[in-house]
């Protein structure tokens, strides 16, 4: 059994969403906490996103980099794979349609 939460695991899926939303397909922890709070009621510290940034990157969804205090995240081909359902990260949701 997985030892993510429900609610990592779908976060985790609508991080990446947003992250492919972004023109640049990137965004900094900070900003994602807020949209998480904001659209989808999550409250969680921006610690706790730079953790799901930390997960995704390790599985290849994102890469990270380091600014200052905050971290932000790209969108990688492998999460962009996820969302069109063309490949499968584990303890992350998938979207019920290609979000490609």
């Amino acid at each position: 059994m997985s030892s993510s939460t429900s609610i990592e695991r779908e976060a985790r899926l609508i991080m990446l969403r947003e992250l492919h939303a972004q023109s640049n397909r990137s965004m900094t922890s900070s900003a994602m906490r807020n949209f998480l709070l904001d659209d989808f009621l999550i409250n969680k510290s921006r610690g706790w996103v730079e953790d799901q940034f930390e997960f995704l990157a390790e599985r290849g969804a994102v890469r990270l980099t380091s600014a200052g205090t905050v971290k932000i995240a790209t969108l990688a081909p492998k999460g962009i794979e996820h969302l069109a359902l063309k490949a499968f990260i584990s303890d992350v949701d998938s979207p019920s349609e290609p979000v490609l």
